[in-house]
């Protein structure tokens, strides 16, 4: 992901699988879509390593936490 303009289109792209076919996805709804958000962001190293990659530490994560809150009530 290379920019934000990058990532919003990657989240533009998740809305539009879920409008096609949200009945396929593990997590359908918002609550569990969010758990597991919560979940693997807990687990990511595991993941990561068990995809032989390293998990990157130069994240902003404040940027990422900022626009989850602002999807609460941002029109």
């Amino acid at each position: 992901m290379g920019s934000r303009e990058a990532l919003a289109a990657f989240v533009r792209s998740l809305q539009h699988s879920h409008a096609e076919d949200g009945s396929s996805w593990e997590n359908a709804d918002l609550p569990s879509c969010l758990e597991a958000l919560a979940a693997w962001i807990d687990d990511a190293d595991g993941w990561y390593s068990n995809a032989g990659r390293e998990l990157p530490v130069s994240g902003d994560w404040t940027f990422f936490a900022r626009a989850l809150q602002a999807a609460t009530i941002y029109e």
